[in-house]
């Protein structure tokens, strides 16, 4: 194995930097930006022993298809010839109704569909081992003498439709045409030559069958955009979006439906869908393929089956005749009318009746058996209850199993359960409207979060669909690519490689040379945004007077801006509207409406102690409000307007769930005539912050200073395994630092003895008496649907307490703890202790079920005061006793 084929092995995190840096730097020729973690890459831009010149001395390799191939195999093929353009400025010829003849061609075909490709077969030419008769599986394999008269064949060959349209953008994605190349105005690297290194080049099958988006809540933003640029969300805006999807490697789409119809409004639209290999559905409410807001102008009568039922399902089969042969997975069962929950007098028996009913009209306008017909029946809010309840579907029909809107799995399979036919898939959230307040304007959906409950879905098997909530596509792009590239094997995608993937989907779009200080950026703006959502904020949510909390959260962000500002004065012009898409803008926004809500705390603050400086910080709160308008004005700006109207999101001013009409500037407070001395209004500056000592955690003490002792999770000073079951950190999961939690995912849950896996944390306290433990916890759910998640806490040799994250809480609005846990981001349980004299202690962590992950640990002693994050962590020294 030569080193530029390396695959990194666990290592410490800044070995690891240094590492990347060195394999950049011996490893020249291959583009190592345009690939991810766990993936090869093999285009280079030098010729190498073997290699196939695609491009080379101001000459195209010719491609080559077969007329017979799918429609959308040869749209690929023109999409693939238009990427060496955009790379190279050459265009090579398309040739399908002719045998392929030179030194050099490119051979495309799908194996059973395409005589070019079968021939290759036959002639022992071509090795399909392991790519036949799979699922979306390409090979792209350089191959001599393929045929009479060529030297040198690319063989870009698929097991099937989209195995073959995938081996094509996987080489484009190899060229450095990134998939946001339309979508976020990504320019295209030039490159003089392009050299495909010798041998087999192969992504696997994906372990997610069917994975994609779901495009909702899109107005105002998406809708009024759409309309402007192409008269509607019709055929035109989705022929990129189906493009998007598949060079991202998904095959599935729930199309727009807040007063969309995405059958009806443009017939072009599920023919293109079909051409192109998008497998289409609809969301979880909408029966056999028809979009709710069919029913508001054909249907007939209540949406009420009880009353109703015949016209129903004439309603239904009508959409599964529309949906003739064409790829769907048809989703099946009934909630109420607009996505509400059916009646009080709905029950178990009648949602199984209206499920066989559908079952029966499958059949009968598709002329074979209901099985032959993927479906799926989703398992959202109460329609859950149902299941748990008893309620059950035919074991074909996929159950989507959902997360409560905010991000957090409610329910996984049970590990011992008889695996079924249809299998079980996730339905996820990057965007929600609905309670407690909506979410969509900007990202708030930080990589390792998504990485660490997707893992969960596939450690218990829910790897039939991935579906996640995108609203308006934009400005999801990053996460978007992790959860896609994520689900194709999530297997090849550590924890600890996460800032990997996002270092290097940054030189994906920016190159490499930024790449770092980019993914930095990105990585640290989602983790802020998501401490709090920007639709969440409030002049009181941090505090300004305990740890200097709402300046530093503001000094942070300012931080974040000026980096951001920085890099992209270094950027070329062409990068510039990518750059401010992708990473400025959020950036900017977000900065700038922390600030809005930290000058209004201040604002009020000084006006209840009548500060000379009142009415200034209320100008300038004014005036950050004005800069958010200017902020979106500019985005709108982009391109030449291209992107008008995609941040028309109204996200400042929400009183209640819903959004409110239009922004809303907080209300300031003035003073006729101010009474105290007058105090200029300062920016923030980065609050002072208590330097621990150089000793590693695993050599040191956490010391009591005013009363508490604060400690990250991932500073403990020694992980105990056991059982099987080991410890690890997930870096920059959380509000502060990172998350810690146990392997394999799939453990069973214990309760804690002397051999059990726990994390020390020593503590040197300067009083004897109770302490209470306040545990800071990601918000996950009892995926397990069990009796609650638990952990447990014990101080040197006490009992261990266990304690439950989920005591009172449902996954429901109206259900203040858990409105509270996702709405802060976290969940905190505390444990009370006494300890018998004062100096150094061990307080454990011990693992019972799980899934929980822990994000920091605070001992107080009666000195912590109220805030939103918790005090900074403590200052360490070295350890007395041993």
């Amino acid at each position: 194995m030569s080193i530029c084929s390396f695959r990194r092995p666990f290592s410490a995190r800044r070995f690891k930097g240094v590492l990347v840096a060195l394999l950049l730097l011996t490893c020249p020729a291959v583009w190592a930006q345009t690939t991810l973690p766990g993936t090869e890459a093999y285009v280079s831009g030098k010729k190498s022993k073997g290699s196939f010149p695609l491009v080379a001395a101001r000459r195209a390799a010719a491609l080559y298809a077969s007329p017979a191939d799918w429609p959308g195999v040869l749209r690929a093929a023109r999409d693939l010839q238009a990427d060496i353009n955009r790379v190279t400025t050459l265009t090579p010829t398309l040739t399908t109704d002719k045998a392929p003849s030179g030194q050099q061609v490119v051979l495309i075909g799908t194996i059973g569909k395409s005589p070019l490709i079968d021939g290759l077969v036959q002639a022992g030419k071509l090795n399909v081992a392991g790519v036949a008769g799979k699922w979306e599986t390409f090979v792209v394999e350089v191959v001599d003498k393929p045929l009479p008269g060529v030297e040198q064949a690319l063989v870009i060959a698929g097991s099937d439709k989209r195995g073959t349209i995938f081996g094509i953008y996987d080489l484009s994605l190899q060229m450095g045409v990134s998939p946001w190349y339309w979508w976020a105005d990504v320019p295209t690297k030039p490159q003089s030559a392009l050299y495909v290194g010798a041998g087999r080049h192969t992504q696997g099958t994906p372990q997610v069958k069917y994975r994609g988006i779901f495009i909702n809540d899109e107005a105002p933003a998406l809708q009024n955009w759409a309309k402007e640029k192409f008269g509607g969300v019709n055929s035109k805006m989705y022929s990129h979006m189906f493009e998007l999807i598949l060079r991202l490697k998904g095959n599935y789409l729930w199309p727009a439906m807040w007063g969309n119809m995405f059958n009806v409004d443009d017939p072009q639209n599920p023919v293109l869908a079909d051409e192109y290999g998008i497998v289409m559905g609809t969301s979880h409410h909408e029966p056999l393929t028809r979009a709710h807001e069919e029913w508001k102008h054909a249907g007939k009568g209540p949406w009420n089956y009880q009353t109703n039922a015949a016209t129903l399902q004439e309603f239904w089969r009508g959409g599964m005749q529309r949906m003739g042969t064409r790829e769907n997975i048809v989703s099946i069962g009934m909630r109420g009318d607009g996505d509400e929950p059916m009646s009080q007098e709905s029950n178990i028996a009648l949602l199984e009746r209206i499920v066989a009913d559908q079952r029966r009209i499958i059949a009968e306008t598709t002329g074979k058996p209901a099985e032959q017909t993927p479906q799926l029946w989703a398992l959202y809010k109460e329609v859950q209850d149902y299941y748990d309840k008893g309620m059950r579907v035919p074991d074909d029909v996929t159950l989507l199993l959902c997360d409560d809107n905010w991000g957090n799995l409610r329910k996984l399979p049970k590990l011992a359960e008889k695996p079924r036919a249809g299998g079980y898939g996730i339905y996820y959230h990057f965007d929600y409207v609905g309670g407690p307040r909506n979410y969509k304007w900007l990202n708030t959906n930080p990589l390792p979060r998504i990485w660490e409950q997707m893992h969960l879905a596939h450690a218990y098997g829910a790897n039939q669909i991935w579906i996640v909530n995108v609203g308006d596509l934009k400005p999801m792009e990053l996460p978007i690519s992790f959860f896609l590239d994520y689900a194709w094997n999530p297997a090849r995608l550590a924890a600890d490689q996460v800032d990997d993937y996002t270092r290097q989907w940054a030189a994906q779009q920016f190159g490499e040379k930024h790449a770092a200080g980019i993914a930095d950026i990105l990585a640290k703006y989602a983790k802020y945004n998501a401490r709090r959502k920007p639709e969440l904020l409030s002049p009181t949510t941090y505090s300004l007077t305990n740890y200097h909390e709402f300046q530093t959260v503001v000094a942070d962000y300012q931080t974040l801006l000026t980096q951001a500002e920085q890099i992209g004065r270094q950027l070329p012009a062409q990068h510039q509207d990518a750059y401010f898409q992708l990473v400025l803008h959020p950036v900017a926004a977000c900065a700038n409406l922390n600030e809005l809500y930290y000058t209004v705390a201040l604002n009020r603050e000084a006006a209840k102690n009548g500060q000379a400086n009142t009415n200034a910080l209320a100008e300038k709160a004014k005036a950050l409000f004005a800069k958010d308008a200017d902020i979106s004005r500019r985005y709108h700006a982009l391109a030449g307007g291209k992107w008008n109207h995609m941040m028309d999101q109204t996200h400042i001013g929400y009183t209640i769930w819903q959004q409110p009409e239009k922004n809303v500037m907080p209300a300031v407070q003035t003073l006729a005539q101010p009474t105290t001395a007058a105090s200029a209004v300062t920016p923030a500056q980065p609050a002072p912050v208590k330097k621990s000592p150089t000793t590693s955690a695993a050599g040191a003490v956490f010391m009591e200073v005013d009363g508490y002792v604060s400690m990250e999770a991932e500073h403990y000073s020694k992980a105990v395994n056991g059982g099987g079951v080991s410890w690890q950190t997930i870096p920059d999961l959380g509000r502060t630092l990172s998350g810690v939690t146990t392997f394999p995912a799939t453990a069973p849950a214990q309760n804690p003895t002397a051999s059990s896996p726990c994390l020390e944390y020593r503590v040197r306290l300067t009083s004897p008496g109770p302490v209470t433990v306040h545990a800071y916890l990601a918000p996950t759910l009892d995926f397990t649907n069990s009796q609650g998640l638990r952990y447990a806490v014990s101080f040197d040799d006490e009992a261990p307490q266990i304690i439950n994250l989920h005591t009172g809480l449902v996954a429901d609005n109206g259900n203040r703890p858990w409105e509270r846990a996702v709405a802060e981001n976290i969940i905190i349980k505390t444990s009370v202790h006494t300890l018998a004299a004062p100096g150094e202690h061990v307080l454990r962590f011990w693992r019972v079920d799980p899934g929980v992950v822990l994000e920091k640990l605070v001992v107080d002693m009666g000195g912590l005061k109220p805030s939103y994050l918790g005090p900074p962590e403590s200052p360490r020294g070295p350890v007395a006793t041993p």
